[in-house]
């Protein structure tokens, strides 16, 4: 095979174009290439496909992707973590690759800030060799110093991109407003060590948001140790997967569609008091201004939904003063939270069936039906199977 097909977004707001593109004659040193075995629809593939965001076309879109290893470049023999690599693993890896030099990341170890890193799927034309940096695309070439990870034999693909960069983003959201020390989490009884994922322990939690980022958030808060977990959301469906990943209690934005009533519910199942913690997975800007009514007095809120531009809100600065509020805001991940993610969905099967998430499946020839399945919230998960 000399050639790829891909899906490209040309124009925004327009249907994605099918487009064949030469394979690389020859792969650089530490680069790789792969066969893309499944690529996950993420919201944020929705927005960008809507132009809220600022970014040059055109471009194959996707950065939630397990592949088959093809090619490997010279010198590429481990994963990130340390595993030898072979033609044939099956893989995943980071949406993104930071510099490791820079201010943010050499000096304030803020590696999402990094201005030199970009994003598979995103930051990348594909009018420009080796062009296929999207997983809307038979193969995906991965550059030099990409975060490879193996994907353990017993983890199915579709736990991972069931899972897909909603998971990483809410580790690393949660990571940021909670310490062990401060939750009080007791160590493992075995190792004596601290667990490796963030804790919420005891904290009473609301998720605003029943989509793939919000699941994710309550199976981390879960996870975690929360003592209660509220998922707001809709529709039916996401909140009865919400359910089976462990809500306490879900509240219907159908069903109360006023927000004084909603923050008022939130109180109700509080003791009055309102949540320890309010997870923002939405992407609303409404959301916010809501979510902030819900915390307790000393509460803290983390803004974890809002990857795009989606407008702005009016809010009353005093509402934090007074209410003595820690607000956070959390931007993707580091190569940490996938390995990270991918010890909790190999541990977490059962618990937290993130594999069930996929329930749209659709041909590369038909992306714009995915983007589509995913914009009308119509599934929980829509994936692309070249």
């Amino acid at each position: 095979m000399s050639e790829a097909k891909a899906a490209v977004l040309e124009e925004f707001n327009a249907p994605l174009v099918l487009r064949k593109f030469p394979l690389p004659a020859a792969l650089e040193p530490g680069a790789a290439l792969a066969r893309t075995e499944m690529a996950g629809i993420c919201g944020t593939d929705v927005h960008l496909w809507k132009g809220q965001l600022p970014i040059s076309l055109p471009v194959i879109l996707g950065h939630e992707t397990v592949g088959r290893l093809e090619q490997l470049g010279e010198g590429l023999e481990q994963d990130w973590t340390g595993q030898p690599l072979k033609i044939g693993d099956r893989v995943t890896w980071t949406s993104a690759t930071s510099c490791g030099e820079c201010y943010y990341c050499a000096r304030k170890r803020q590696p999402t800030r990094c201005p030199h890193r970009r994003a598979y799927g995103i930051g990348y034309r594909c009018n420009q060799p080796p062009h296929l940096f999207g997983g809307y695309a038979e193969f995906h070439y991965l550059r030099p110093r990409a975060n490879i990870f193996r994907i353990p034999s017993d983890l199915p693909t579709e736990a991972v991109v069931g899972a897909g960069c909603a998971l990483v983003t809410a580790i690393h959201g949660v990571e940021r407003i909670c310490t062990e020390a401060e939750a009080g989490v007791p160590a493992d009884a075995e190792t004596g060590r601290m667990p490796v994922l963030p804790s919420l322990w005891r904290d009473q939690v609301v998720v605003q948001g029943a989509g793939p980022v919000g699941i994710a958030a309550l199976a981390v808060a879960r996870n975690a140790g929360a003592a209660r977990v509220t998922v707001l959301g809709g529709p039916k469906h996401r909140l009865e997967l919400a359910r089976r990943f462990g809500a306490d209690d879900t509240i219907d934005l159908d069903e109360m569609r006023e927000p004084a009533a909603r923050i008022e519910a939130v109180r109700g199942v509080t003791a009055g008091h309102g949540a320890d913690v309010v997870l923002e997975c939405a992407g609303i800007p409404a959301a916010v201004t809501e979510g902030l009514e819900m915390c307790r007095d000393g509460g803290k809120y983390l803004v974890l939904g809002h990857y795009c531009d989606a407008g702005t809100v009016s809010f009353n600065p005093h509402l934090i003063t007074r209410k003595q509020l820690e607000v956070f805001g959390s931007w993707s991940s580091e190569p940490r939270h996938m390995m990270a993610a991918l010890g909790f969905l190999l541990r977490r099967q059962n618990q937290f069936p993130f594999a069930s998430m996929v329930t749209h499946r659709f041909p590369l020839a038909r992306p714009n039906e995915a983007l589509m399945a995913a914009a009308r919230w119509e599934s929980a998960k829509s994936v692309i199977v070249p």
